[in-house]
This record gives structure tokens, sequence and C-alpha cells, in this order.
């Protein structure tokens, strides 16, 4: 299939053309036939395979076809709900290129800036807003935004919201739309919460997948380091210099610890940047920035800042801290190999971590490599190498002995 097989408008076409889209992605070439039938929509994709597209580029066909009215009405037709400021961000960027030959706009809108610019956009008017749940509920409060006028509202990444704590603001975003929108509602994963939330209030939607949920994609290449927690800083460095590793995400549990990485980094002449909820949002846009123009070699990233990172052919992942939720290590190797290139995944699994690991693999049932030839392995890592020695009379004995003793040890277990 051909996105000219999808009927769209040919100003939409010349747009898609020119960032050198040719075929439609299974969850697009799904999911925009539905959405141009006025219906709603549950799209479930891991990350990387076009959701965004799937519901933009219907979404300004029609308000196109219809006629922009917006800029007169100062109302907004549409509204996508996103759970951060760099997601939103991203949204808007494909928006403003899919609706380049059109007479779409489009405001984003979040919070950790000033509302000043925010609040002209939407008084000069636009057809499609993108905004994070907090920021959204504020303007509309402050009378700055009228969402009484949409055709669409899209929730992208609602397990996200959900795991961030903004389900109850969403839940009053959506009391604020009218009861005869289209509903689209996209995620990567979707947990029982998800789909008892779209049960409340999407209307006979049609349903969409295209990939196990739990599934990694087959161009990403998995490797795992048993490593001490302690030793992790140096195995990341020994890396980055022995393999000549370059243009890596590095995903931390916590902000703490990826400043921490940051700066052990930087110690060591290697120049990285953090990307984060406490940083402003100056910092993580240029921090951003800096690394799509490898201007920095490492980019240290939370899960929730990572959500709308989008580097075209990044080359390696590493999980400097494993998550504690299976589904999160879909969603952070699916920062690389995507459009069809390759990519390396590396995760650093400590002893206190090993259950996470057991966990992901039961979820994704992937084939992951052991990478034991290291320097800085467990100190009781049944991978690691051991030379060989001769059996003479006296280590025979001493065998012997080790034998006896590992018999007694039959209820102490460890871990592969």
């Amino acid at each position: 299939m051909t996105f000219e097989e999808l009927n769209l408008n040919t100003n939409i076409l010349k747009a898609v053309s020119e960032m050198g889209y040719t075929e439609p992605t299974p969850i697009q070439a799904q999911a925009i036939p539905i959405i141009l039938k006025e219906l709603d929509l549950i799209g479930c994709a891991q990350t990387g395979t076009g959701k965004t597209a799937a519901f933009a580029i219907p979404m300004i066909h029609y308000l196109h076809n219809i006629g922009n009215s917006s800029k007169r009405s100062k109302k907004a037709r549409a509204l996508v709900v996103t759970p951060t400021r760099e997601l939103a961000l991203q949204i808007g960027e494909n928006f403003e290129a899919y609706a380049k030959y059109t007479n779409i706009t489009q405001a984003t809108i979040f919070g950790g800036v000033s509302q000043i610019p925010q609040v002209e956009q939407l008084r000069k008017g636009a057809d499609i807003i993108i905004g994070t749940p907090g920021r959204l509920l504020d303007l509309q409060k402050q009378g700055h935004l009228d969402l009484d006028h949409l055709h669409f509202l899209v929730l992208d990444e609602a397990d996200q919201m959900l795991d961030m704590g903004f389900i109850n603001d969403v839940k009053k975003i959506i009391k604020l739309t009218p009861d005869n929108r289209q509903t689209l509602l996209f995620s990567a994963t979707m947990p029982m919460a998800i789909r008892e939330l779209a049960d409340s209030f999407l209307k006979k939607p049609k349903y969409v997948s295209v990939a196990a949920i739990s599934s990694t994609a087959e161009t990403v290449k998995q490797q795992v380091y048993f490593v001490e927690k302690t030793d992790k800083r140096k195995l990341l460095y020994h890396l980055i210099r022995n393999e000549n590793l370059n243009n890596l995400l590095v995903f931390s549990r916590t902000k703490h610890g990826a400043d921490n990485v940051v700066k052990y980094l930087k110690k060591n002449g290697v120049e990285a940047a953090a990307i984060h909820g406490d940083k402003s949002q100056g910092a993580r846009q240029r921090a951003l920035e800096n690394f799509k123009n490898k201007e920095c070699t490492v980019l240290v990233a939370t899960d929730i800042a990572a959500r709308g990172i989008d580097i075209d052919q990044l080359p390696y992942v590493i999980n400097f801290d494993l998550p504690n939720i299976p589904e999160s290590y879909v969603h952070r190797i699916g920062r690389t190999g995507r459009a069809g290139n390759s990519g390396l995944a590396i995760s650093f699994c400590s002893k206190d971590e090993k259950t996470y690991w057991t966990d992901i693999l039961k979820l994704t049932q992937a084939s992951v490599k052991t990478i034991s030839d290291h320097p800085y392995p467990w100190t009781d890592d049944p991978n690691a190498k051991t030379e060989p020695t001769k059996e003479n009379g006296s280590n025979k004995k001493a065998k012997s002995n080790s034998r006896k003793s590992e018999s007694s040890k039959k209820n102490k277990k460890r871990w592969y």
C-alpha cells in the first residue's frame, strides 16, 4: 500500500513525500482509514512504529478539507493530550511538517515555561492544540482555552499518562470536550486500567494492534552485562572508550542517578548531558539539540523525560539502571533500531536488579546475549571466566574437598 492509495489530500501527499515517506507503516495503514471514517479508535503499537503520523495525517486531511475557521473563530478543532513537554514538542514538529502545504495551524502548550507566548498563540487562534495535561487545565481555567468546538480528541501515550499520575487531569479534560467528538487513544502498551478508561469515554471504538504489546523490535540486538552496582559507571566508561561507542542514549532510574553518571563521564573526558524533570525546559532542549547534532556523546535520561526523544538512526541504548516495570524496557530499547535501521541495546544488571531482569525476560521472551568477558563482573558471577589449572595429586584432593563443600551448599541458590 502507498499513501496515495489512502486517498489523502494532494497537499498532504506532497509534504509526506518530501519527508521521505513512501509506504505507510502497519499502524498508519490500519488507523488512517478508520479515522477518516470518523470512528473512535484505540491504537496499540510499540514505540517507533509511526503512531504520531497515524493520527496526525488524517486529522490534517479532515480539517483542511472542511475549511479553516479557527483563525476567524479562534476555536480549536482538535486537541492532542500527551504526558511530557518533549513529546508535545515532537508531536508539534510533526504536525507542522505534515501540514506544510495546508492551511492548518497548531499551537503547542506545556508547563515549565512562561505561559505568555502560549496565551498569545491561543489568542491568535489555532486549529490543533497539542499540550500536557497540567498546562492545558491551567489555561482553560484562566479562560484562554476553549474546548467546546472540538471535533478530535487524541490521548497519546495513554499508558505513560496513567503511570505519571495524570489520569484525573485527563478525565477533567475529557469532561470539557463535546460529547459528539471523535476520540482517538494511542498507547505503546495496553494495561487493563487503560482499557477500562477507554471503555468509559470511547464510543464503539475500533481496535488496532500491529505488534505484540510485549515485543521488542527484531532490528535491535540485545546484550546484558552482569555487573556490580558500584562498578556500573566504570563499565559504561570502559565500553565508551574500548568499544568506541558514540551517540549513546543512557537510561537512569532516578534524576540524581542521571546527574551522577554525567558528572563521572565529564570528569573522565566524555561529553555528556542529563535530561530529566528537574532540568529547565531550556536546558533540556539544549541538551537534546547538542545530542542530535553530535556535539554531545552521551545523553542520560530518565524514563519520563525520554518519551519524547525521537532521534534518527540512534545506534545505541544503554540501560544503566534496569526499569522496575518490564514494559518500560520495551519503550527504552525502542529508541534505537527504528525505520528498519539496526540498533544495539545494552543492559547493566546488578545483583539487586536480578528480579527486574527476570521479569523483563518473562515479558519479552527476547533472545539476549550475555557478555561475561568484561572487567567488572559480579564477584560470584557463574558466567565469569576462570583460568584452567592442571589436575595434579594435590589439587585433585582440593577438587574433591570442593565438591564436598558444594554438596553441603545444596540449599544455596544462585541466580543465572
